[in-house]
């Protein structure tokens, strides 16, 4: 299965959430689409529904694909601690999303291009791998060619987020990937209970 470059917007009324971020389309028609897509005589789904709705979410809100998303709930159950709770911040602590969060790009989708083109470092080296797993600590930077790329200057200027857990420099263009997310500190609308129940079937 190849990465999904479709129309957002559907996936976001799939969901009934802009996960994709900020979407007028979406404010516009905050149904699910199709014909009946604002029937609210839907029937109940089932607890298998639900639980595979939450996976394909979390799959598409940080754009992992599906092999990639197993093999990191895998490492999730090893480690220790909460699986779901691990598993969410092994999402977060991915290079493209740190880009993402530090407002570098726009997008997750943006982030990782910057970082598949070779514009991203970490502690001072080119890395060009968006699922790199960063640890607490790391530096992340965007390379001096790169500083004054329009797309990543306007990214930038219009960044507003703040997360207790990174850290941004606009002069040095660099920021710090201080610590790892609690889950409190993660704002993605994710049930990751569901997505546990759901592989531990």
């Amino acid at each position: 299965m190849a990465r999904y470059t479709g129309p957002k917007t559907k996936i976001a009324r799939k969901f009934g959430q802009a996960i994709f971020g900020d979407d007028k389309a979406f404010e516009k028609r905050n149904y699910p689409p199709g014909q009946h897509g604002n029937n609210r005589r839907r029937g109940k789904k089932s607890e298998y529904a639900i639980q595979l709705m939450e996976k394909q979410k979390a799959k598409y809100t940080y754009g992992i694909l599906e092999k990639q998303f197993r093999n990191m709930f895998k490492r999730a159950t090893a480690a220790q601690g909460i699986t779901g709770e691990v598993l969410l911040q092994l999402c977060e602590s991915r290079l493209d999303n740190v880009v993402f969060r530090m407002g570098i790009a726009p997008t997750r989708s943006g982030a990782r291009q910057l970082v598949s083109h070779r514009h991203i470092t970490v502690n001072g080296e080119k890395v060009n791998i968006p699922s790199y797993q960063l640890k607490a600590g790391d530096v992340v930077g965007v390379r001096q060619k790169s500083r004054s790329l329009e797309a990543i200057q306007n990214s930038l200027a219009n960044s507003s987020s703040v997360y207790e857990w990174i850290t941004w420099n606009n002069d040095t263009m660099e920021g710090n990937y201080v610590s790892v997310p609690a889950r409190i500190q993660i704002p993605e609308q994710i049930n990751e209970q569901f997505i546990v129940e759901l592989y531990s079937k």
